[in-house]
Formats: C-alpha cells, sequence, structure tokens
C-alpha cells in the first residue's frame, strides 16, 4: 500500500503537481477570457436568466432543463473538494493556497463556457432518443488531421478515446471512491458507525437513483443541491461570526501571501509560494472541475436549440461552486484557527513518517528545517531501525513522528484495545504495517476530519460536527451520483449502450469497497485521473478557439433578432457586427 501510493504521488509530481500543468489550466482560461473579452462578467446576468428558462422554447432538443443540467453539474462538483479538498488545500498551502483556488474558479468560469459550448455542439442523439456528449464527441468529429491528398488521420478518435477511458478512471478516483471514503470517515467520527455498514447503504441508495438514468438523476440533483447548499452556507456563517475578531484578518491572510507563500505558524512549519499556488490551483480544478471537461457531459443533455446559451449557464458553476461555498469554507478554517491547531486524531500510516534526530516546532531553526524538508528544498535524515515501543509510547531516544505535515506529540500505539509493546520495523522514516496497529496523538489534521473539527470549534459546539457530517453526506452522495452518469456516457462512447449495466455494477461496487480503504491513496488516485481528463481537453478546446468566437457571435446575432426587446449593450452589438 505504502509504495502504490509513493508511486502515485511520485506521478502526480510530474503530471497535475508539475508547473506545466499550471500554466497550461491558467493559461488556456486567461487566453479565453481575453479573446472573448471576459464573457463571466458581461455575460453572468444574461446566464441567470437562461438558468431560469426565460428564453425555454417547448421543443428544444434534450433530456434535462437548463436548472437540472446546471443542478446535475453542481452535484457532481459541489463534493468533497468543498469541504475536505478545500481543507487539503489549506492544510497542504496555508492561507495562500485559498487565493489560487479563487483565482482558479474565476478564470474557470470562462473556461466552462467554452468547453460546454463545443461539447453540447457536437453531441449524439442516441437511437433511443436520449443524448450522448462530452468533449470525446467534439474530439471524434473536429480533431482529425486532413492531409493534402485527402486522407483522414484520425487524431480526434485517438483523443476521443483517451478522454472517454480517463473518463471512466476519474469516475472512480474522482466521483466514487474518495467521495464515500469522505462520508464514511465523517460518520464514524461523528456516530461511530462502522464503515462498512455507510458503505452498504449508501451503494443501495446509489444503485436505485443511477439506475433510472440521466433524468432520475437530474430530478434528485435538481432537489439536492439547492437544499444542500442552504444547510452548509447556514452552518458555515454560524462558525464565521462566532470569531467576529478573525474575520478581517483571515481574509487578509488569503492574500497577504498569495505572492510569496504562508509563513508558519501553530502548527503549520510553512509553505513556499510554489507549493501554494500548485495546490490552490490543483484543489481549485478538484472543486469546479473547469477544463477538466466533467461537467460538458452533463451539460450536453439540456434542452436548448444552440450550444452558447448552456456554455453561458455552465459559467454559473465555478461561481457557486468555488467563488461562494469553497470560501466560506476557507474562512471557516481560518477565522476558527483550526488550520493550524494540533488535535488528537489517529494517524493514518501513509501520512506518518520517522525522523533520525529530535525536533521542537517551539524552536525556530527546527520549524525552518521542518519546512524545508516537507517542501522538499532540504531533507532530512530518516529513521532505519528498530522502533521500540513500551507501553504504547515510543522508547528509542533520538527520534521525531511528522504525521500530516506537521511535528506529532504524545504519540501512542496501540494494540486493539491494549498499549503496544515491542519493535516495529521501520525502513526509510516508513514503519512497517502490523495487524491491528493503531497510532494516535496530536497533530494538524486535514480534509474532512479539519473541516469537522472547525465547525465544533463555535456556538454550535459538537452539533457543528453532525452539519458537517450531513454536508458532507449530501454533497458527496450528490457528486457519485453525477459522476457515475459521466462514466455511463463515457462507457457508451467506447463501448455501446449496452454496457452500460456493467460499468454501472462496477461502479457501485467501487463506491462500496472504498468505504473502508485508506483516504491517502485514495486522493493519490485523484490528482492523477484529474490530469489525464484536463489535457486533451484543454488543448481540444484551443485548437477550435476560432469556432468557439464564431458561436458566440452567431449566438448574439440570432438573439438580438429573436428578442428586439431585450437590451443588449451597444459595445456588444459593434463587437458581434450588428445593430440593437
Amino acid at each position: 500500500m505504502h509504495g502504490l501510493n509513493d508511486f502515485l504521488v511520485k506521478l502526480d509530481g510530474y503530471l497535475g503537481g508539475h508547473p506545466w500543468f499550471m500554466v497550461l489550466l491558467i493559461g488556456t482560461g486567461l487566453f479565453f477570457t481575453i479573446y472573448l473579452g471576459f464573457p463571466q462578467l458581461r455575460y453572468f446576468r444574461h446566464a441567470i436568466r437562461i438558468t431560469r428558462g426565460k428564453y425555454d422554447h417547448s421543443h428544444d432538443v434534450g433530456d434535462t432543463s437548463h436548472f437540472q443540467s446546471l443542478a446535475t453539474a453542481l452535484s457532481g462538483t459541489v463534493g468533497t473538494g468543498n469541504i475536505a479538498g478545500v481543507a487539503l488545500a489549506i492544510h497542504l498551502g496555508g492561507p495562500a493556497a485559498l487565493f489560487w483556488m479563487l483565482v482558479t474558479a474565476a478564470i474557470g468560469m470562462c473556461t466552462k463556457m467554452v468547453e460546454v459550448s463545443i461539447s453540447h455542439k457536437y453531441r449524439d442523439i442516441l437511437p433511443d432518443g436520449s443524448v450522448s456528449g462530452g468533449p470525446m464527441y467534439y474530439m471524434k468529429k473536429r480533431l482529425n488531421i486532413k492531409t493534402r491528398s485527402g486522407k483522414v488521420i484520425k487524431t480526434g478518435v485517438v483523443l476521443g478515446a483517451f478522454f472517454a477511458g480517463a473518463t471512466i478512471l476519474s469516475s472512480f478516483g474522482t466521483g466514487s471512491l474518495p467521495q464515500i471514503n469522505s462520508i464514511s470517515n465523517s460518520v464514524f467520527a461523528s456516530f461511530g458507525l462502522k464503515h462498512i455498514i455507510t458503505g452498504a447503504v449508501l451503494a443501495v441508495l446509489l444503485a436505485l437513483v443511477i439506475i433510472g438514468g440521466i433524468k432520475r438523476i437530474a430530478k434528485v440533483t435538481s432537489v439536492l443541491v439547492p437544499f444542500m447548499a442552504m444547510l452548509y452556507l447556514t452552518g458555515a456563517l454560524l462558525v464565521i461570526f462566532s470569531h467576529p475578531g478573525n474575520i478581517i484578518p483571515s481574509f487578509i491572510s488569503i492574500f497577504a501571501d498569495a505572492f510569496t507563500g504562508s509563513a508558519a505558524a501553530g502548527g503549520f512549519l510553512g509553505a513556499s509560494f510554489a507549493f501554494a499556488m500548485n495546490r490552490g490551483v490543483n484543489r481549485g480544478l478538484f472543486s469546479n472541475e473547469s477544463g477538466q471537461g466533467s461537467a460538458p457531459i452533463a451539460h450536453s443533455a439540456a434542452r436548448a436549440p444552440e450550444p452558447v446559451s448552456e456554455g453561458m449557464v455552465a459559467l454559473l458553476e465555478p461561481f457557486i461552486d468555488t467563488i461562494c461555498i469553497c470560501t466560506l469554507t476557507g474562512l471557516v478554517l481560518l477565522a476558527s484557527g483550526a488550520w493550524n491547531t494540533k488535535t488528537e486524531n489517529q494517524f493514518q500510516p501513509t501520512d506518518v513518517q520517522v525522523l533520525a534526530g529530535v525536533y521542537d516546532d517551539a524552536v525556530r531553526t527546527d520549524v525552518e528545517k521542518l519546512g524545508r524538508h516537507l517542501s522538499g528544498k532540504e531533507f532530512l535524515d530518516l529513521f532505519t531501525g528498530k522502533l521500540r515501543i513500551e507501553n504504547g509510547e515510543i522508547a528509542t531516544a533520538g527520534v521525531s513522528i511528522i504525521h500530516a505535515r506537521s511535528l506529532a506529540e504524545n504519540v501512542r500505539f496501540i494494540s486493539g484495545r491494549d498499549p503496544f509493546n515491542g519493535e516495529l520495523d521501520v525502513v526509510a522514516g516508513k514503519i512497517a504495517p502490523v495487524s491491528n496497529l493503531t497510532v494516535r496523538g496530536e497533530s494538524l489534521i486535514h480534509s474532512a476530519p479539519l473541516t469537522t473539527f472547525a465547525f465544533s470549534r463555535s456556538i454550535l459546539k459538537g452539533f457543528g460536527s453532525y452539519i458537517v457530517t450531513f454536508s458532507l453526506l449530501l454533497f458527496a452522495f450528490s457528486t457519485a451520483i453525477s459522476w457515475s452518469y459521466y462514466g455511463d456516457r463515457a462507457t457508451t462512447y467506447l463501448f455501446g449502450q449496452k454496457y452500460v449495466i456493467v460499468y454501472r455494477l462496477i461502479y457501485v461496487t467501487a463506491f462500496f469497497v472504498a468505504s473502508f480503504t485508506d483516504t491517502t491513496i485514495i486522493w493519490s488516485l485523484s490528482y492523477v485521473a484529474i490530469v489525464l481528463m484536463a489535457v486533451p481537453n484543454l488543448v481540444g478546446i484551443f485548437l477550435l478557439r476560432r469556432e468557439v468566437k464564431d458561436s458566440v457571435r452567431d449566438y448574439w446575432q440570432t438573439f438580438s433578432k429573436q428578442y428586439p426587446g431585450e437590451k443588449i449593450s451597444v459595445k456588444m452589438a459593434k463587437r458581434f457586427g450588428f445593430n440593437q
């Protein structure tokens, strides 16, 4: 298990964790933002009108309304990324990471509009009358290369197949596995309910929903999304206003360290500018999925006479998901002080590291050394040998324990219910697995447990953890529902409709199994899966940039004729070459 996680982490270092991916993601969004004249600002109000159904027609082709498609896509993004993902980003990169999440979202609004517009344009109508769409369809139809001799090189077909395959993988790495894992961990922490029981119950409910296809999924998500958003909003505001003196300093900390990195504070050992930016961008993408190509699959099912109107609906997603909900989570973590406070917790084996040496995070020089070690700039010596444990406590002299990127305190080793006695094999800082052995102590925490801890540090007290648990259950379950549809359409594209039932069976089974597997490995898998989808999609929409711009121009020209009474700015009229 250690080896698999180490491989995934190393692979992510070359993919989503590498600067080239940030450049591609942010660069593509910036290009389209300028190329299309800041549509996330100019089309925002118009997008709301479309979503409300103001311009709908009864003869429009599709399976869902604009609002239902938005709700389905939002249910795919409003998930663990909003609760666990924000907490993980701040845990890794400090308050500055939240700034880069917001930047990614603002730019991602334009990216989302573009990818949805072009995907909706090239969707397929299947023999049973249902709609199937997504980036794989525009790739297949528009990205093949035609030589001068007339020969067609099927590059688009290959890219489409690769994207569809990555989507199926992502439906497990992003949509299914981390969602149920976060739910089961949170339910266990709040109620003590065994992970396997939570997984079994929710797996049955998941199966009952997804068997009905997109129409049943859309009906469920259109009810779930507004309800769960209001529940979480109310709880988050109660936490934030429980610490009125920390609200303004928390806002300042988000922006103050954006271009310098976050300094060490409390149990947090600091993060460089590069690391904060990297984690913020990466978690921003995980949260709103702009550029990943998943949301276009849901929006392709929308009833619309042309593609751009649905693209405009889609630009609302990053605003709602990241700029609103993720900011709330970030302020909860910062204002409550939970993000840099050590607390009693059970250690994840893959997050534990044994150092050869004694360190103290109250000593400035030690903090600097530990910070450089965790950032990969200057590695400290790792312990290798026998770690002697007496009555549950470390008896070997000259070692320190790192857990969750912090120096652990009051570490205890427990076998079953009793203190452990004996020796543990340690190789390069990693403790060899021992059956029925758990490690507890005080350290920083991350992901859903951190958000749960933050909600408890308010007037809500213990009740706050129940709000997080219930919100996480709704968020994550709705995400799993939506991602089942994404994998469903990818399976249809690759193998045909008859294999969808096989995919759904595997999806539900994996959902159940993930309820009692290691959190860290699941998150590591999701990092890799994200990039495998995003890269071909970002390259694809850039190659079709002129077609996107032409489609936007055609939309506004047609709109001005169909709705002459609607107010359109003079600037927009001149830009797209028509008179009001």
